[in-house]
């Protein structure tokens, strides 16, 4: 067991590049499985999320080799029988993405139900809905997943919320199957869009993905291809709300897509902070004590879900009152709690948190509650007097690479030691 120790108050200054798309890596792994040929990923973050699949494809029959230089092979053609047990699938939410890529490829599946952060209710109906409309059969039954089909034939798909995880699924499994698909009200997000992007560089045919209907024609088989992962919006966007959170914070932000980011920069010029663009880089300065804002976390291009607990670490010393509304995920303001151990003047009633900014905050010993209640804690920990002590770091390692050591390259004093 690990922790990361802080010692706050240090504004940050200087360079950082940010890693490969999480959200967009641990679905492009699965569709990789698609192809006959060998698929060469380029620009992975080196998380644990990508590890645990790495290792879940591995024991299905495929070969990979992954590079320190965030660089996978995958050469799935001896892909064995899809079966997944329990075990590493319990370790993140997105396994779920084996189910329609070894529904295409195979015309059945039975896997473990997926894990992840525990942020709420996180059904997966709306999947399962898409994989039935496909023509599927689909059972649960004592905590596994079987879902087969004789043949897959396309439809016309309505999610009833808007979802990328089903968005994403269905995507996937639907390019295999007969005839055309059509997905109304789906997700916009960089990452369904990135998703369709590889698909179509192994041979799909999507169209529309960024908007709200998507269109995808089946295919019968797939090459291999290289392809290079956005830049992470998260982490950039987490980046971002540290540097303008201390005063005299001046940051420059490489490897990003501006466009991905404009809800986090217009709150942050909201609250005070200056921020440039120039080309793939976003340079963010604070010069002053933040001001309070009020936000909203929407579906893309609205406030991200994962960065309302960032911003909210943030916003426990902006000046005035804040409200933040999390209209997402229902059990997103388990940081809190931890936050309160720090000095933080927090109310939260249903969905809704409200924030009377303090002075300052006071490094205490907290626990991640899940991935970006992590990195919430970090900012935290940067804002406030004294020492910080940050426990269960497998969270935050699931979705940011070398956070400290690029912390420690801006100037900030974190370090990680054994417990």
């Amino acid at each position: 067991m690990e922790k990361l120790v802080i010692k706050g108050g240090r504004p940050l200054k200087g360079k950082v590049t940010i890693s490969g798309a999480k959200n967009a890596t641990v679905a492009i792994i699965p569709a990789a499985l698609l192809a006959n040929g060998v698929c060469t990923l380029e620009n992975l973050p080196m998380i644990k999320d990508v590890v645990v699949l790495r290792e879940i494809i591995e024991q299905m029959g495929a070969r990979v080799s992954f590079s320190e230089n965030g660089t996978m092979k995958i050469d799935a053609s001896r892909l064995e029988q899809p079966y997944i047990d329990n075990g590493l699938v319990k370790e993140l939410r997105a396994s779920y993405y084996l189910l329609g890529a070894l529904l295409a490829r195979f015309g059945r599946v039975t896997m473990a139900y997926p894990g992840g952060c525990d942020i709420g209710v996180r059904p997966i109906d709306q999947h399962i809905k898409g994989f039935k409309a496909l023509g599927a059969e689909v059972e649960i039954e004592h905590g596994m997943i079987s879902v087969k089909a004789d043949k897959l034939v396309g439809n016309e798909i309505f999610l009833d919320v808007v979802s990328v995880g089903a968005t994403i699924n269905i995507m996937i499994a639907a390019t295999m199957a007969e005839g055309t698909t059509i997905i109304e009200n789906a997700a916009k997000e960089p990452h369904v869009v990135d998703v369709a992007s590889f698909l179509n560089s192994i041979g799909a045919e999507v169209k529309g993905a960024g908007t709200d209907v998507i269109k995808i024609k089946g295919k019968s088989s797939f090459y291999g291809s290289t392809y290079m992962v956005i830049p992470d919006q998260i982490e950039a966007g987490t980046y971002m709300i540290a540097a303008a959170s201390i005063p005299g914070g001046d940051v420059t932000i490489n490897n990003v897509i501006p466009k991905h980011l404009d809800s986090i920069t217009a709150k942050l010029i909201e609250m005070g902070a200056e921020v440039q663009v120039n080309g793939e880089s976003i340079r963010v300065m604070s010069n002053d004590r933040l001001k309070s804002v009020d936000v909203k976390t929407l579906p893309y291009p609205g406030f991200p879900t994962d960065l309302q607990q960032p911003m909210t670490s943030t916003l426990t010393v902006a000046n005035g009152i804040s409200m933040v509304t999390e209209s997402i995920w229902e059990g997103r303001f388990k940081h809190v709690d931890e936050l309160k151990r720090m000095g933080a003047n927090i109310k939260v009633e249903g969905r809704v948190a409200v924030i009377e900014g303090t002075d300052v905050l006071t490094g205490a010993r907290v626990s991640a509650t899940d991935l970006r209640a992590g990195a919430a804690l970090v900012i935290a920990g940067l804002l406030a007097q004294g020492e910080t002590e940050v426990v269960n770091l497998f969270h935050i390692d699931r979705g940011y690479e070398n956070i400290e050591g690029k912390l420690r390259d801006l100037g900030a004093d974190i370090v990680r030691k054994q417990l």
